[in-house]
């Protein structure tokens, strides 16, 4: 069929022609916008998953809400290299910049801007955000990021209550926060939170990330929800698929969705990348099973090329025999004892492997002494390309 015409998105976030079994995280989000709109407490939100689940598009979806409603927002992704003060740093100011186009500067207007401005002089390299204002003297300047966010939080929190809109910041893979940034950013929710401002921080990361609020903050399951989104069910696996054909006049036959969903097992990106392809290969209007068959090898070869292989990449010759270790011990969850004891070692002697491994991102501990993978299927391309014969 024609490929300018193909429906499916499959990408980094790029959002799907279809958003199908995310009913109840997006009607939670709803709430949260509606409570902070009328004055009410509301709790921030961090979804967890794994990769390839959905949760940057699940994101983006409620940044629109949150527009759609006359929210500001501010969002950026999380990386290792990234300066986390100066990056809140840069979002305040366009989110202040957008509350002063909102109606003629207040005082709480004002009191942000110099408060925001106190918070950048304690930048490193002069960095400056142009805020044409005085500082605030003792707000936001003790040069502790912890309270010193907390008072823009407050400040910005005030302005928006004072012009009756309300204020969220969207952070994307926020378990490569380090442990203080992420310390500071509970702490400064937990003071909006506290004088009940129109502000919230929505998140979005790996599994770990509870546990990672948890003990940054012991009040950080009080404050956030923590929903985890998963693979879609057979049916929202099914409509994900179907809809964005029926709306370019093609169909599936209920084997060739049999033959995708078998291998796909209903993970958003892999039903968006099995469309592509399947998608291409059919002479349509109706995609069969041996449309989906014949594509299928192509599909692995995508994913292994652009999905999977890019992450053994970023590994350490000790890191991939580890995670080669785990995968064919058989599908996981792995014990770490057994990990260790496939790769002839200690098990306490493998801690700072898998700390490595899950700092990177490419594992995560379901609970205590039990690991798995944080992408799917990963333990599957990890047995095609390093069979027990190659480890060490």
């Amino acid at each position: 069929m024609d490929p300018i015409l193909n429906p499916y998105a499959p990408g980094a976030g790029s959002r799907p022609p279809v958003l199908t079994g995310r009913d109840k995280e997006i009607e939670a989000f709803k709430i949260l916008v509606a409570r902070l709109r009328s004055g009410r407490s509301a709790k921030s939100l961090m979804i967890t998953g794994l990769r390839g689940v959905g949760k940057t598009v699940l994101l983006t979806t409620f940044r629109d809400i949150a527009e759609n409603a006359g929210f500001q927002t501010g969002n950026a992704e999380i990386t290792h290299e990234t300066d986390f003060k100066g990056a809140m740093a840069r979002l305040s100011r366009r989110i202040l910049i957008s509350l002063s186009s909102l109606e003629k500067a207040k005082d709480r207007l004002l009191q942000a801007a110099r408060v925001l401005k106190a918070f950048t002089l304690k930048m490193p390299d002069g960095f400056e955000l142009g805020i044409t204002v005085d500082a605030l003297r003792g707000r936001a300047d003790s040069g502790l990021l912890s309270d010193d966010l907390s008072d823009v939080f407050t400040a910005l929190g005030e302005a928006a209550q004072e012009q009756k809109t309300g204020i969220i910041f969207f952070l994307d893979e926020i378990q490569f926060l380090k442990r203080p940034d992420l310390e500071a950013l509970i702490a400064a929710a937990h003071q909006a939170s506290q004088r009940n401002l129109p502000l919230a921080v929505v998140g979005a990361g790996l599994p770990q990330l509870p546990r990672l609020a948890g003990e940054a903050k012991s009040y950080a399951e009080r404050l956030f929800d923590f929903p985890r989104i998963d693979k879609l069910g057979r049916e929202a696996a099914k409509e994900a698929l179907e809809k964005p054909a029926r709306e370019q006049q093609a169909s599936y036959d209920a084997e060739a969705i049999n033959v995708i969903l078998d291998y796909t097992k209903g993970y958003p990106y892999f039903l968006q990348e099995y469309g592509k392809h399947v998608w291409n290969r059919a002479q349509g209007p109706v995609i069969t099973k041996e449309d989906a068959e014949a594509s299928r090898p192509h599909v692995m070869a995508h994913l292994d090329e652009n999905f999977f292989s890019v992450r053994v990449g970023r590994t350490t010759r000790a890191e991939r025999h580890y995670i080669q270790a785990m995968a064919n011990l058989g599908e996981g969850p792995y014990k770490t004892g057994d990990i260790a004891a496939r790769l002839g070692k200690e098990t306490t002697s493998m801690g700072p492997l898998r700390a490595h491994l899950i700092n990177k991102g490419l594992i995560y501990s379901p609970s205590h002494g039990i690991m798995d993978f944080t992408v799917p299927k990963f333990d599957d391309f990890m047995r095609r390309n390093y069979p027990p014969e190659s480890g060490p």
